[in-house]
């Protein structure tokens, strides 16, 4: 991967959200779309996520998000964010705060 200055670093606005809703996407077998909240603000992601985590599962965690990612539509729905995931071969882990933290939190 490419080096990047810290400058780029601070141009990512990361956040805690807070999952209010998960459903299945509609036109695609490994996509979940997510209702999150950030703060006061809610917004929809999609994530392709299906093959490792329930949708219901989701509802009530709080996860990390790009908060300023621009929007993207992804089959169909729009996404207005990213989560953020560790991957290990086939383990797929979403990154989350490890004490309570309010949603909008930011990510430092």
């Amino acid at each position: 991967m490419q080096t990047i200055s810290f400058e780029d670093f601070q141009k990512l606005d990361l956040r805690i959200a807070l999952v209010e809703g998960a459903e299945p996407h509609p036109n695609a077998d490994r996509l979940v779309v997510l209702k999150i909240r950030v703060g006061d603000e809610r917004k929809q992601i999609v994530a392709g996520i299906r093959k490792h985590y329930d949708p219901a599962e989701l509802v009530g965690r709080k996860i990390a998000v790009v908060h300023n990612l621009a929007p993207a539509t992804l089959r169909g729905v729009e996404s207005q964010g990213m989560l953020l995931a560790a991957e290990d071969g086939e383990t797929l882990a979403l990154l989350a705060p490890d004490r309570d933290v309010a949603p909008g939190s930011r990510v430092r």
